[in-house]
């Protein structure tokens, strides 16, 4: 694996584990949104870089997911994708920041978020540490 690769993955657990910590706290659901999206990005991103591909400068997890749809070996939901790429990346107001498009979100969608980040990130790790 590229030092690269494992930079965006090391960074990718720091979000994960961000989310873990806070996880059961109800007033911060918006920030375990915001780190489970950082986490689904930054292994998008690692797959990517593994493969030798420009790493594109956006968090759209959707055009990202294009990028490596026939790169992965393992199932995304796409339905889970599309709501955790909702939360805000490029909040201009810190109140933004981890929103989804209704407001912040139930500590059950923060659970589901935070459930399918960690699913992306050990699929992931899984996948590249295969390829050694």
């Amino acid at each position: 694996m590229k030092v690269i690769t494992q930079n965006w993955l090391n960074y990718a657990e720091t979000d994960l584990r961000t989310c873990k910590q806070i996880i059961n706290d109800e007033f911060l659901t918006n920030v375990v949104a915001f780190h489970a999206q950082q986490v689904v990005e930054k292994c998008f991103k690692a797959i990517i870089e593994e493969n030798t591909l420009k790493v594109p400068r956006i968090h759209s997890l959707i055009r990202l997911f294009d990028k490596i749809e026939g790169i992965i070996d393992f199932a995304v939901a796409e339905q889970e994708l599309k709501v955790i790429d909702k939360v805000y990346t490029e909040a201009r107001y810190p109140a933004d920041i981890g929103m989804l498009p209704d407001g912040k979100p139930s500590l059950r969608q923060a659970n589901r978020m935070y459930e399918f980040a960690q699913q992306i990130f050990e699929e992931t790790t899984q996948m590249l540490s295969a390829r050694r």
